[in-house]
């Protein structure tokens, strides 16, 4: 008996031909790795896709990530000037109490503190602090009351690390008073 042999159809010999052809590009790039960033279409690859470890901070742009990104136990301390589990960006603040007497009480990037006559401290910090913004107030070093009277701050001019404060009673005076000094870079 003789069979019939019928040949397909040019329509069908195109698409089995246009089908090859598609299947073969994308198993040639998976198989060379030539699937580059032009092919990936934007938010397309999720977290997940990642292997853990395997982004640097070259692939991010700045500011790109979020808040929630970064997992603070997992920074290390010794790159980031870690004070008492806090980061600490360098040069933002320097800060001190003063006692009536001169003496640093409580300070942050304050190499030294003193009394230089009747209302006039010097307070010595670790950089120069010319460039910088001195706020000061009145205050006791303790919980009690930081009396009445004025205060003022300056540059030091013999030391580029130095501020001076001054500070005064309520009748404009000069009188030994404790404060508070904030030097913001």
């Amino acid at each position: 008996m003789k069979r019939l042999v019928r040949l397909p159809s040019p329509a069908m010999v195109i698409a089995c031909l246009a089908l090859f052809v598609a299947l073969s590009g994308v198993s040639y790039a998976l198989a060379t790795g030539s699937i580059g960033s032009r092919e990936i279409a934007n938010g397309s690859i999720l977290n997940r896709d990642f292997k853990d470890g395997t982004l640097r901070g070259q692939e991010f742009k700045p500011d790109s990530l979020g808040p929630k990104a970064i997992k603070e136990q997992v920074l290390d301390s010794s790159k980031l000037g870690i004070v008492n589990n806090a980061v600490v960006a360098e040069g933002v603040n320097r800060q001190a109490v003063v006692g009536v007497n001169g003496t640093t009480i409580r300070a942050r990037g304050v190499a030294s503190t003193a009394r230089s006559g009747e209302g006039s401290y010097q307070v010595i910090t670790d950089r120069d602090v010319r460039t910088c913004v001195y706020s000061a107030t009145l205050g006791d070093e303790s919980a009690s009351s930081p009396g009445t009277g004025q205060i003022s701050v300056t540059s030091l001019a013999s030391n580029v690390n130095g501020v001076r404060v001054s500070t005064r009673n309520s009748d404009g005076a000069l009188a030994d008073r404790s404060f508070h000094l904030i030097v913001s870079c």
